[in-house]
Parts: C-alpha cells; structure tokens; sequence
C-alpha cells in the first residue's frame, strides 16, 4: 500500500481534537490499538473492529499506537484512516514498551470509558458491546473478556496454549483476571511505563480506587499463543518477571499468583480432562521453569522486560 506520512497521524505532544457529539442514551467507548510490527494482522483487527455489533455501545474513535514499527504496520493503518475518520495513527518513533504506548493512549483518548487492545488480537463481532455494557454498573471500574487461541490442538505447544487460557478462564470465573482485551474507565492520566504486564497494571490502579473488576467470558477475543517452546519460554517468563515487579511496587497479586486458586483450577481441569494428565504435567513443569527464569531475572539479575522481545510465532492469527 502507499505511505502517506500525514494522513490522520499525530505526533506524541500534540494536542487532542473536541470531543464530537454523541448519543447520551449510549455509552461511549474510545480504542486503542497498541501495535509493534503487526502487518499481518492489523488490517484484519481494524475490519474486525468498524464491523462490530453495536446497539448500546458506540465507539467514539480508534486510536493506533505504532510503537517504531519497522514494517507495513503504519502504511495499512494509514489506508484505514483515509477511508475511516474515527481512526487516528500515534506514531511512536522509539519502542518504549507496551504501557509507554497506552499512556499515549491515555493522553488522546476522549471517552470516560477506554478500551485496550493488543494489535496480535481479534474481536468477536459482539465483544465491544458486551464489554462496555459492564459499566452500567458504576461500581466497576475494569473488564475483560475470554481470549480464545486459535493454535491447533493437535500439537504440544498448541494443546498448552489451550491449557493455559482455560485455566485462565476458570480462574477469572472465581476472581476476575483481564488480559488480551481489557475495557476501563478513564480515572488515571498514566499507568507505570516500567510494567510489562499492563492490564494486571490497570487491575491495581481500579482496586486501588475501590472499583470492581468484571470477566465477560461471552466476550471473545481470538489470539495466537507461541508455536515453539523458545517462544513460549520467552513469553511465561516476562510475564513472571512483570507480576513480581507489580507485586513489589504496587502491592498487588494477580490471581495466577495465588496458588491455592492455581492448584484448584488445574484439579478442575484433570477432572475434566483426566486422560491428559501426561500433557498437563508436563505443562505444569515447563509453567514452573519459567517462572523460576523469570524469579531468577527479576530477584537476582534484577532484569525489568518492559519492552520485550517480541515471540514472532505469535503475530499471524491466519
């Protein structure tokens, strides 16, 4: 696609439009798009989200954050914009990190309600809707609907990915835990640019200001989990590493952190799948080596992955 520059593209310091009129008898939301060299799906994800269902719900504007993308990324987003006017280009000349790139977000954004995806992902057609529809309820202050990865069983990886994000769900079921796509009001200006896990960032911030967080599991948001155990190993660890760090700076422990809840979820599961017992323990023990790893990196080699290696088996949902 052609590279126009300036179309529909602000710089990090500008100053953001007059908020347009809207429809008081819907709640509003506003997107944000965090991408970092996501050319092969980024066009999809932005499809995805101008075809939403919307009845109750409307989306205000969707605003891409390119985090120093290298490839097409800013030409297809570009494209979108010409021919769409609620979409805005960020681009980030230097790669910050992920929560560098959502307080951008933070800044543009107009909505009272916010909403942040990651540029690997795709909505269901109804998951917007259903999401902000949660803040009807003034007490909640953060949601997340049920990622979905679209890696084939028929392998070890894909069956671990699958493994991980059902005891993902069982647990945000007992006590809410958000990721992939998290919807929330806008009460801060900033989250802590030195978090790798963002969304556990964003969970502390509403608990902290006594709000509720809610899981939606009937909002679905399809992802790709790691095709290699490199990939997969480099991911688990960061994630170790960014929930010691929240644990330590903010005071706050995600619900995968609770191992009375973990050893829980995983009986449920070899309840219900026991003829894969071999697969989960093995699981289990790569699960617990990565987050020995990254114990090791954050405790002893005092390591912040803030702005991570990117696990490229993870970028092309097909």
């Amino acid at each position: 696609m052609r590279s126009n520059r300036s179309t529909n593209r602000i710089r990090e310091n500008t100053d953001p439009p007059e908020p347009g009129s809207m429809n008081n008898n819907q709640l509003v939301c506003s997107i944000g798009v965090i991408c970092y060299n996501e050319e092969a799906n980024i066009g999809k994800l932005l499809k995805a989200l101008l075809e939403q269902k919307l009845q109750d719900v409307q989306i205000a504007e969707i605003i891409v954050v390119s985090s120093a993308c290298s490839d097409k990324t800013d030409d297809i987003v570009s494209e979108y914009a010409r021919a769409n006017s609620i979409i805005t280009l960020i681009s980030q000349a230097e790669r910050k990190g992920k929560s560098s790139a959502i307080n951008l977000f933070l800044q543009r954004a107009n909505s009272e309600i916010l909403i942040i995806e990651s540029g690997d992902t795709i909505p269901d057609h109804e998951a917007i809707e259903r999401i902000v529809l949660s803040f009807k309820d003034r007490r909640i202050g953060a949601v997340g609907g049920r990622p979905m990865p679209v890696n084939s069983q028929a392998t070890f990886m894909g069956y671990a990915v699958h493994l991980l994000w059902r005891l993902h769900h069982r647990m945000a079921m007992i006590q809410p835990k958000l990721g992939e796509l998290i919807a929330f009001r806008k009460i801060m200006s900033h989250i802590p640019e030195q978090s790798a896990v963002d969304e556990a960032s964003i969970e502390a911030l509403m608990r902290l200001k006594g709000l509720r967080l809610k899981y939606v599991p009937q909002a679905l948001i399809y992802n790709k989990g790691p095709e290699t155990l490199k990939d997969h190993l480099k991911q688990r660890r960061r994630i170790q590493n960014g929930h010691l760090w929240l644990k330590k700076n903010a005071d706050y422990k995600v619900a995968s952190q609770d191992s009375s809840l973990l050893l829980k979820v995983v009986i449920e599961e070899l309840i219900a799948s026991p003829g894969q017992l071999p697969k989960l323990l093995a699981v289990i023990l790569i699960e617990a080596y990565a987050r020995m790893l990254g114990s090791i990196d954050f405790y002893v080699l005092g390591k912040n992955p803030f702005a991570w290696d990117i696990s490229e088996s993870t970028k092309n949902l097909g």
